[in-house]
């Protein structure tokens, strides 16, 4: 291909990925079918069903029409090819012409099957039928799931593409082109999995995002995994009336201070050793008199006339995990960013430290 095509191609393709799974970026400029399409969506704190039915419809038939916009760019793009008449374009595009024409025209049937009978057969509807009494339909349910969804003490977290809601009465996870609902009391939550991330995005600090596994008692219900940072998993827990069963191997931190005494002691282990003299015996550690004495605080961050840091001249009298909650104990919560970086005095002789000068005991 030439160059204008190599371009196009390349910048169309860059768009198409952004539409679809939208960065930041994306939702600052209005990028999003919600924003794009908010006149006809309506609100979603009015009336959420009415609107993720509108919304996942919406983008199902927006994302299916990218392929299409690309073969119309490519008219243009590469004129010489002719493809604004198909029956004089190579058979390879015109393949792709077949495909991108179909791929809008399943969608639109897709939609039109459910939006029959006031959307009764789209996929949210059919979840909510479920928990409709007998004498009621699902938009019963669905008058009771706005309601719940207007009051401010609902529990909301997450990416616009997997947001994850807690009400009194439901758990929901909000995706690109599905709702999924859950009735409190019908659940079975486990979480399955942890992943510890070494830096956030928005923080620089360490993160552990948490999978849980939601399972309803009703098999017509289709189970769906909700995932969070360890650190909402407290406000998740008063919100949801049943308990959370954890795997065995999953271990939860959920408050900072935990995330960061996990890297306060992976950080020691890179810095150098302190042997202890022979005639020295280990000590039981004053802070919490349950371990041994594991750190000793020596200057190693710069030479001993640079810097902030002082030597410290105390013996080995603290244990590894008591140093990282002192350090943490001196740092200010509102700036977690700092952490890291900061100096604290010794908690004895008050000489300044960083965390480059604690040194694990040999």
């Amino acid at each position: 291909m030439d160059s204008p095509e190599v371009t196009f191609t390349l910048a169309y393709l860059v768009f198409a990925v952004c539409f679809v799974f939208t960065p930041t970026e994306f939702h600052s400029a209005g990028l999003t079918v919600q924003n794009l399409l908010s006149g006809w969506l309506g609100s979603e704190d009015a009336a959420f069903v009415s609107y993720h039915l509108r919304r996942t419809s919406a983008t199902l038939l927006c994302h299916s029409l990218l392929p299409l916009g690309y073969y119309v760019g490519m008219c243009f793009a590469a004129s010489e090819k002719q493809l604004y008449s198909p029956s004089q374009a190579p058979e390879t595009w015109r393949l792709f012409l077949l495909l991108a024409v179909t791929l809008p025209t399943v969608a639109c049937t897709l939609i039109y099957y459910w939006s029959w009978d006031r959307w009764a057969c789209h996929p949210l509807a059919r979840t909510l039928a479920l928990y409709a009494l007998p004498q009621s339909g699902w938009w019963a349910v669905a008058s009771s799931v706005n309601t719940e969804f207007r009051r401010i003490d609902k529990f909301a977290t997450g990416a616009p593409g997997a947001r994850v809601i807690v009400t009194d009465t439901w758990v929901m996870k909000v995706t690109t082109y599905r709702v999924h609902v859950a009735q409190q009391q019908d659940v079975h939550l486990t979480v399955t999995e942890s992943q510890q991330h070494e830096l956030s995005p928005d923080s620089n600090l360490p993160v552990q995002l948490l999978t849980i596994h939601v399972a309803s008692t009703s098999p017509a219900v289709q189970a769906f995994d909700i995932r969070l940072n360890s650190t909402e998993y407290g406000e998740l827990c008063e919100k949801l009336r049943a308990p959370i069963r954890s795997a065995a191997n999953v271990v939860i931190r959920q408050s900072l201070g935990d995330l960061f005494l996990e890297t306060f002691a992976s950080l020691v282990e890179v810095n150098p050793t302190y042997s202890v003299p022979s005639s020295q015996e280990p000590e039981a550690c004053i802070g919490c008199m349950q371990t041994r004495a594991s750190v000793k605080l020596v200057k190693t961050c710069q030479e001993a006339d640079e810097g902030e840091c002082q030597q410290c001249y105390c013996r080995p009298m603290w244990c590894l995990t008591c140093m990282g909650k002192w350090f943490a104990s001196r740092q200010d919560p509102r700036r977690p960013d700092t952490w890291l970086a900061s100096r604290v005095p010794c908690p004895t002789c008050r000489a300044r430290f960083c965390i480059l000068d604690v040194c694990a005991v040999r």
